[in-house]
């Protein structure tokens, strides 16, 4: 397969199969709006790939999970996000709205009441900022749906081209689907199908709104994790599950966060087995598969697409390097630079924690400040 040959998602013309990984870069305004630093990074990125997502957008206040996290929690956050969302488009760009809450996983340093930090159960998390959250009421849950559905619509006033849950990474959506942070006996847990729960009514809100105020060309995606580590979270069986279950709802692409495009179990070693092809074996490709890592020669952008990818992510490569996507169409490797000057401070500022790491990785930094 043609890593840039021309294809269709949501009615929309793709000009490769690349998208933008959605990486957050802890670099928004103080009100929580796009940074003129955030938008300078996304514009020098957004001529590579076809689909620049967004880094995690935040629905509601609670929904905070890092600092200088952009948000979409008011009206008044719209019209600062179409300056990004326009600077995107302006180099070629399709601007997708990742949204998303952090539940039990956000720095509680964004919070002044502690209580503002919640998820499906009381449960603190084994790993991660282990702040132990407040148990969602069902009316929260309810207006926690109607903030998904109210920052749908606010990105499609920005002028985004797409949206993508956030239903990865341990955060909410993922922690009402996992048996470990979801221990309800409600209509939102206590079986496989009531913890799907919450992601249906996000689908199915979020949907109402594309189709009642997006034009008929709009991209619509979910991203899932998965596995979790712990002894009684996600296993591969529950996620395989879950993707028979999304085959059914109107999703344009489902996006597998993975460290490595050919990453196997993380639960049994025994199985080494690549879990797109796991994916594969009940997605059949019915529905399109983006997935992330390690991608960074042409080479292996080819070999990730035959391995059962539709589309790639690319994600450290397009942050050291602008030009990463130009460069692997040439044949050529990405640079591995990390240039301060176009990078938002405070990303910067975090990529320098792990410079040690980073440089026995081949990268090297200019440009300090």
């Amino acid at each position: 397969m043609n890593p840039f040959e021309k294809t269709t998602l949501g009615g929309i013309s793709l000009k490769n199969r690349f998208a933008l990984a959605p990486m957050t870069t802890y670099s928004g305004n103080k009100n929580l709006t796009p940074s003129e630093e955030e938008i300078h990074y996304l514009s020098l990125r957004s001529h590579g790939p076809s689909l620049i997502i967004s880094p995690a957008i935040a629905v509601n206040k609670k929904a905070q999970a890092f600092t200088f996290q952009m948000s979409l929690m008011d009206d008044e956050k719209i019209i600062p996000m179409k300056h990004m969302v326009d600077a995107i488009k302006e180099k070629g760009g399709i601007p997708i709205a990742q949204l998303h809450h952090g539940g039990r996983m956000n720095d509680p340093s964004c919070h002044d009441n502690i209580d503002d930090i919640v998820a499906p159960s009381a449960v603190k998390a084994l790993h991660g900022n282990k702040v132990t959250p407040r148990a969602l009421r069902l009316d929260e849950i309810e207006h926690t749906v109607a903030d998904f559905k109210a920052a749908a619509l606010r990105a499609i006033k920005a002028g985004y081209q797409g949206i993508e849950l956030h239903g990865a990474n341990t955060y909410l959506l993922q922690q009402f689907f996992s048996p470990h942070s979801n221990k309800r006996n409600d209509a939102y847990g206590g079986t496989f199908e009531k913890r799907l729960t919450f992601i249906k009514q996000i689908i199915d809100e979020t949907h109402e709104v594309i189709k009642d105020h997006a034009s008929d060309n709009f991209i619509f995606g979910y991203r899932f994790s998965p596995e979790e580590i712990e002894e009684d979270g996600i296993t591969l069986e529950m996620t395989l599950k879950l993707v028979e279950y999304l085959k059914t709802k109107p999703l344009d692409y489902l996006h597998v966060s993975l460290r490595h495009y050919s990453q196997s179990s993380m639960r049994d070693e025994t199985d080494e087995t690549p879990l797109v092809n796991h994916i594969q074996s009940v997605l059949n490709h019915e529905i399109p598969l983006i997935g992330a890592g390690g991608v960074d020669t042409l080479e292996k952008a080819k070999e990730a697409l035959e391995g059962g990818l539709d589309y790639i992510a690319v994600g450290f490569s397009i942050l050291a390097d602008p030009n990463a996507i130009d460069k692997i169409q040439q044949g050529k490797a990405p640079s591995k630079v990390i240039d301060a000057s176009t990078l938002p401070t405070n990303l910067f500022k975090r990529l320098k924690n792990y410079k040690d790491r980073l440089e026995k990785g081949g990268f090297t930094f200019i440009n300090l400040p």
